[in-house]
């Protein structure tokens, strides 16, 4: 059994990711309340903690939880992360990656994955940081990994640190094999959700000039996706053959569709931008606004990256063939697009009340 803790533990993608490597979740920590509450809703057996993660002693979390063998950690990015912008950038923020040396030096796991925007590499403090995890006695590999290369319909770069206390980290993590799968896959069937027209007379001259420039690219009969807040000179659409563009904390994927009354455009809904996370439809993300869920996905990592980033470091032979304490999410079937998805009754439960406030989070401790 790979017990695992997960700093900064968001939604659970890499702790999702991590099961469905084998390992057994025993914890996570969120400042959020509602990403604690979501990943208690997700790991009913994991003990939760809302807090910052500088306000709590990893003395205590190991006297709750039992020993960890393996610790993930997604330190805050805002202030690493391009898609800041302009913005100020927040030291505080940034010196949030030397709590995972402070956590790690107490719990002593044999293993950690660090993942982070690969902007975190030009960061003054990074080779200061490099340079304490080794000093607490870990050896270091540095990976940047696109999701889109290990099955999951987008394209996302992240900055992966794979550390190891008693041998040399892997320098290589395989990529899945075969065609990547593109957006297409991830969108629900016809009619699920509400279009309007793309020219209602109320659209932004800059949204009709993205669908205009997709048009004479692609012809008037195919869809494609119209992308907001791009700064890639990619033109501001997509087609969907391709992988989705990286999801953000904001809505900006838009479907144009071509139809007998003209083209018309919705936006990408959170259960289609969750498949393009990596997630099976059984996820639970019911919490929240549908802004809050797509912030919870937008600062996400994708479950299938994190399980070949623990596959790779741990071992297939040290990890357990069930999904430790997350189980198995049922049965699985495979969509036309070669994604996997849960048999199609589980659902994201979007016809769903909102849970009861204390369901499923027994463990969950909230701290002042």
């Amino acid at each position: 059994m790979i017990r695992t803790y997960d700093m900064f533990c968001g939604l659970g993608g890499s702790s999702e990711g991590a099961a469905a490597a084998g390992a057994t979740i025993v914890g996570g920590i969120d400042a959020w309340a509602l990403a604690a509450e979501a990943f208690a809703d997700n790991f009913p057996e994991a003990r939760v903690t809302v807090s910052r993660v500088e306000e709590q002693e990893p003395r205590r979390i190991v006297e709750e939880t039992g020993p960890i063998d393996l610790l993930l950690a997604s330190p805050e990015c805002t202030s690493h992360s391009c898609a800041r912008g302009a913005r100020p950038r927040s030291d505080a923020s940034r010196d949030m990656a030397f709590e995972v040396v402070r956590y790690a030096r107490v719990m002593a796991p044999r293993w950690m994955v660090i993942e982070n925007v690969i902007h975190m590499r030009p960061w003054s403090g990074y080779p200061e940081l490099l340079r304490a995890l080794r000093g607490a006695g870990y050896r270091v590999a540095e990976h940047v990994l696109d999701a889109a290369d290990h099955g999951v319909p987008q394209r996302r770069r992240r900055l992966f640190l794979l550390c190891d206390r008693e041998a040399d980290p892997p320098s290589r993590i395989p990529k899945k094999p075969g065609r990547k799968p593109s957006a297409t896959g991830i969108l629900d069937r016809p009619g699920t959700w509400r279009r309007s027209p793309l020219d209602n007379g109320r659209r932004a001259p800059a949204t009709l000039a993205r669908a205009q420039r997709a048009v004479a690219s692609l012809g008037s009969n195919a869809p494609f996706l119209i992308v907001y807040y791009g700064n890639d000179g990619a033109g501001g659409w997509q087609p969907l053959n391709a992988p989705l563009r990286t999801i953000t904390t904001l809505d900006r994927f838009g479907l144009c569709e071509p139809s007998e009354d003209g083209p018309t455009l919705r936006m990408l809904q959170v259960p289609e931008l969750a498949r393009a996370m990596g997630f099976k439809d059984d996820l639970i993300l019911n919490r929240g606004t549908r802004r809050d869920r797509i912030k919870l996905l937008g600062n996400g990592v994708c479950p299938p990256v994190m399980q070949a980033a623990v596959t790779a470091l741990v071992g297939e032979e040290r990890l357990e063939t069930d999904a430790g304490s997350h189980g198995n999410r049922g049965p699985e079937w495979i969509s036309g697009d070669g994604i996997p998805r849960s048999a199609p009754d589980k659902g994201f439960g979007r016809s769903l009340p909102m849970p009861d406030p204390g369901h499923g989070t027994v463990p969950l401790k909230k701290v002042a």
